[in-house]
């Protein structure tokens, strides 16, 4: 098959031939006539006709090449303006297209603003250091207006545009300028002028810078709806980010689950409570998601489902992986934008940790009096070595294990459990600290780290006074000779080295010095139902003795470890 540009030369050699015989009869003609003689009649006018035709069918054919490259033209354009969303980029490879077609000297895109007015968008001239001067606003406008294309082959002449001073002034000649519609709304204009030629545009390229600014319309359209989804993206991701960052940070775990309870998401928080993994929980149900519960816990959560009403609890269940566990459980409705139920959430907050401090703490209680928790921290600052402060010790005998029952028997046992109980609840009432149980005998300090007071000494002995009375109470419900008492207390004030003693894993708060062993051996010299007290414990109770008790010295002793007597003072009650 002939291809097109085949058939183009093989006319135009065929032209050629036709006007080489033609040109050669007519001087055969010539001669001829000189001669008389002439050729047949109409011979050369039928040769002239043919070279005519042969060159209207080169024309045609030439046209029609024309055409056809603007028509490849067209899908290359086409294909090169939709391989790209960057409006930049579309813009400018549709202007190459424009001058490399339409043989235009100057071409621009006007596109409207956002605030709907029109302005250059980008330019493009053959001639360097030409502007945007010289456009025909009185052009640009009525194609904006009516939607149509206008093209003029001589502006200066042309009456749609006559009186346009722009057409006047610089001397415009060619121009076209074809409307950017999308869905019916005049988006903007491709204009396209030549200064110097006349008739340089005709119907062929108002076709073609047609069908061309069809494909930048939609073109540009899909740019700027790319920008917008970008834009949109960018918020999105951001937001996103930032929900999964706050999502994250929370510090209660959160798990959400959808219309068919099925979990979908969960904080790192809640995964750490729970173990949970995706394998383990994503997709999920919730009730296999969270750990055993109570059937009155599972009831509930059917409720947040009926009722669209929050619940909330405390259970005490077991984790794999972590053991029994506290927990605290808010379960909601979750809404969707529109206010639909879109689901359930659980909020938890492991109080596993605070429940095993609250047990600890209540164990403290038992063995340190109310309001001595809050300075428990002062001891664990501490670490190991001590302080060295000023206390008040008190130690008391309660006598012979024998009087309270047979030795190793359940009844003694109960007995002096009996006994040590009331010491302990009268030496806490009155602020002191129980340092150690000792078989039947209890130390007891006060102002040290986890008591400190101004009247310790007071406190001490007001303690020892209180004493005497419970024992004596307790001796005369048991049976126990209060005429011979075999209960004995001592009491020193002075400088002792408070702290820790002990290793890393196990260690004990206690009291050590010469003011310890003092307080100790005064208990021993005591006589039953004797409280007896240190010369500088006495003087820091002085004229603070409690109503109806009196003080008397004793004779000096000698105490073990010191060299100089010890002034010893008896407390009685009246």
């Amino acid at each position: 098959m002939t291809s097109p540009e085949q058939a183009r030369e093989q006319v135009s050699q065929l032209g050629s031939k036709a006007s080489e015989v033609t040109a050669a009869l007519q001087r055969q003609q010539e001669l001829l006539q000189l001669r008389g003689l002439s050729l047949q009649p109409g011979l050369v006018n039928l040769l002239l006709a043919v070279e005519s035709g042969i060159g209207r069918l080169g024309n045609l054919l030439n046209n029609d090449a024309a055409e056809l490259r603007q028509l490849r033209a067209l899908v290359h354009t086409s294909a090169l303006i939709n391989s790209s969303f960057e409006l930049d980029t579309v813009l400018e490879r549709a202007m190459d297209a424009v001058l490399q077609f339409t043989g235009a000297e100057r071409g621009y895109i006007l596109l409207t603003n956002d605030e709907g007015k029109l302005e250059t968008y980008l330019a493009r001239t053959r001639v360097p250091g030409e502007d945007d001067e010289g456009l025909s606003q009185s052009i640009i406008n009525q194609v904006m207006t009516s939607g149509k294309p206008l093209l003029t082959d001589n502006a200066a002449h042309d009456p749609r545009i006559a009186g346009s001073a722009t057409v006047t002034r610089y001397v415009l000649r060619s121009v076209l300028c074809v409307p950017l519609v999308f869905k019916g709304k005049t988006e903007g204009v491709i204009y396209a002028d030549n200064r110097l030629r006349v008739a340089v545009f005709t119907g062929r390229e108002l076709t073609l810078l047609s069908a061309i600014a069809n494909q930048i319309a939609v073109a540009i359209a899909n740019a700027r709806l790319f920008v917008s989804v970008q834009a949109n993206l960018r918020e999105i991701t951001q937001a996103t980010e930032l929900m999964e960052n706050v999502f994250a940070s929370i510090a209660s775990g959160v798990v959400t689950a959808d219309v068919n309870d099925l979990v979908i998401a969960w904080n790192a928080a809640a995964a750490r409570m729970l173990r949970l993994s995706t394998k383990t929980a994503h997709r999920k149900p919730l009730r296999d998601v969270l750990p055993l519960l109570p059937l009155d816990v599972e009831d509930a959560l059917l409720s947040v489902r009926e009722h669209h009403q929050s619940q909330e609890f405390e259970v005490e269940t077991e984790v794999h992986g972590r053991g029994r566990v506290v927990l605290n459980l808010k379960v909601g409705p979750l809404k969707s934008h529109e206010g639909e139920e879109d689901g359930v959430i659980v909020v938890l907050d492991d109080l596993t940790h605070q429940r095993a401090n609250e047990e600890t703490l209540d164990l403290l209680r038992r063995y340190l009096p109310p309001g001595m928790i809050e300075n428990i921290h002062e001891i664990a600052s501490l670490g190991l070595g001590g302080e060295r402060r000023e206390v008040s010790c008190m130690f008391v005998d309660m006598g012979p294990l024998a009087q309270f029952g047979a030795r190793g028997t359940a009844q003694m046992m109960d007995t002096l459990n009996l006994y040590l109980e009331t010491i302990t609840t009268i030496v806490h009432n009155a602020g002191g600290l129980i340092d150690k149980y000792m078989g039947q005998e209890i130390m007891a300090l006060y102002n040290t780290q986890l008591n400190p007071q101004a009247d310790h000494a007071a406190r001490a002995l007001e303690t020892a006074l209180q004493l005497q009375d419970a024992i004596q109470t307790l001796n005369a419900r048991h049976g126990i000779d209060n005429h011979q008492p075999s209960y004995r207390i001592g009491i020193h004030t002075g400088v002792a080295t408070m702290g820790n003693i002990g290793g890393v894993q196990r260690r004990s708060f206690t009291a050590l010095g010469d003011s310890i062993n003092l307080a100790k051996r005064l208990e021993e010299y005591a006589s039953g139902g004797q409280i007896l007290i240190s010369e500088e414990t006495m003087n820091r109770v002085q004229g603070k003795l409690p109503s109806g008790s009196r003080c008397e010295e004793c004779p000096a002793i000698q105490v073990k470890g010191r060299q100089q007597l010890t002034r010893i003072y008896k407390v009685t009650n009246a």
